[in-house]
């Protein structure tokens, strides 16, 4: 991973591609939470100090949550499950992510 470039944009883009391309809810779901647990893998690998990074974490784990709570609530579980081992992995981080996560949960009545 030394001297590559870290580009959200790109990994962003791969999502709106299959938005475009493809476009199923349950999809859009799994792409958008994988965004986020591989965001902790990276991180494991080094360090960041930028709040941008966070930010744009925190607004595609918003994404991720309304892609699964528009599935039948029958297709959620699973989901919802990794969206809260994500939050939990973002109280770990600081600039408020595990909060904002939190917050967001609770917006759906989803206990992290």
């Amino acid at each position: 991973m030394r001297n590559q470039p870290i580009s959200v944009a790109k990994a962003k883009k791969a999502i709106t591609d299959y938005k475009k391309a493809v476009g199923q809810p349950e999809g859009l779901a799994e792409l958008s939470i994988f965004y986020c647990e591989e965001v902790f893998v990276f991180l494991g690998y080094c360090g960041m100090d930028d709040e941008g990074y966070f930010d744009a974490l925190v607004r595609m784990f918003e994404q991720a949550l309304k892609y699964v709570m528009a599935l039948p609530e029958a297709k959620r579980s699973p989901f919802i499950d990794r969206l809260e081992q994500v939050a939990l992995q973002g109280r770990n981080v600081g600039w408020g992510v595990g909060e904002d996560m939190a917050i967001l949960l609770s917006g759906y009545d989803i206990d992290d």
